[in-house]
């Protein structure tokens, strides 16, 4: 079994924390985790990788253990934390990588990808939305408070990042809770539990929304460039609903989408189907 190592890397005013295994001239997966997570979403899927292929999974600003500035000295946007991803891949000079895409890193991964169409060998999303069609209906608050960032409206919002919301809606709905252990959930909640973690989240909530107004670059990304495109989804995800899996075939008429019976975490209970999904779906794309 390959050894994991947990290393931190300089860009900018960021000391990005990641975790890396695999034999370093083996082919990239860059895995980017979601909200409120960090790189420990993928604890039990890298050991099942690792004999293959090179993972690396960092911390996004903000998250996890990386180490970023206050809000006052950097802009806790999807732009800028794509853009200390996209120095993070120079610094260690990944010129070519499968990206793994999950919730907030869905919107990160599609800009590198956008930015470097070139470098992109294929696209794994694990409810990673880039279309309107996969959200369900539970976007209200965080809907009205893109429409309107009053102070009122970005309270309303402030339930998102609460203890219970964590557990139970985030990692709990749809999932067989026998299967899902409490480690992941419970440091995320100690992650927000940090000081000024929660003020963090809420201005990346409301930039959210750009990620909404940038769904038809990214679509017009696909058609133009044709990434290979592995969908494992939660069909139970109280955020992203099955049909946001099913419209990568919009664009990408050949995208490979296996629906799961489990929820937005699908990793935490599903972790061996998604490792041997993506070993069959990487081993055909990367060999043409």
């Amino acid at each position: 079994m390959s050894t994991v190592r947990y290393r931190r890397q300089q860009v900018g005013n960021v000391e990005l924390f990641y975790r890396e295994a695999g034999p370093r001239d083996a082919p990239v997966i860059l895995l980017l985790h979601g909200f409120p997570s960090a790189s420990h979403m993928f604890r039990d899927l890298i050991p099942l990788l690792a004999d293959r292929y090179r993972l690396i999974a960092p911390d996004l600003p903000g998250f996890g253990q990386t180490k970023a500035p206050p809000r006052s000295t950097f802009d806790y946007t999807f732009d800028a934390l794509a853009d200390v991803i996209d120095g993070f891949t120079e610094a260690l000079s990944l010129g070519r990588y499968a990206l793994y895409i999950f919730d907030y890193g869905a919107p990160v991964g599609l800009r590198l990808a956008m930015k470097h169409p070139e470098r992109v060998s294929a696209i794994v999303s694990q409810n990673g939305n880039a279309y309107v069609d996969g959200f369900s209906d539970e976007w209200g608050p965080w809907e009205a408070y893109w429409r309107d960032p009053s102070e009122a409206n970005r309270e309303a919002c402030r339930p998102s990042l609460a203890a219970d919301t964590i557990r139970n809606w985030q990692y709990g709905t749809g999932t067989d809770r026998s299967l899902l252990p409490p480690d992941g959930y419970e440091l995320d909640i100690a992650y927000m539990a940090r000081p000024g973690a929660e003020e963090i989240q809420l201005d990346l909530i409301l930039d959210y929304r750009s990620n909404v107004a940038l769904y038809p670059d990214f679509q017009a990304y696909f058609r133009a460039h044709r990434p290979p495109l592995l969908a494992m989804w939660g069909r139970h995800d109280p955020a992203f609903i099955p049909a946001g899996a099913e419209a990568f075939r919009k664009d990408l008429p050949d995208a490979e989408i296996h629906l799961l019976d489990t929820g937005h975490f699908a990793l935490e209970t599903h972790h061996r189907e998604i490792a041997a999904g993506m070993r069959d779906f990487l081993a055909r794309t990367l060999a043409r």
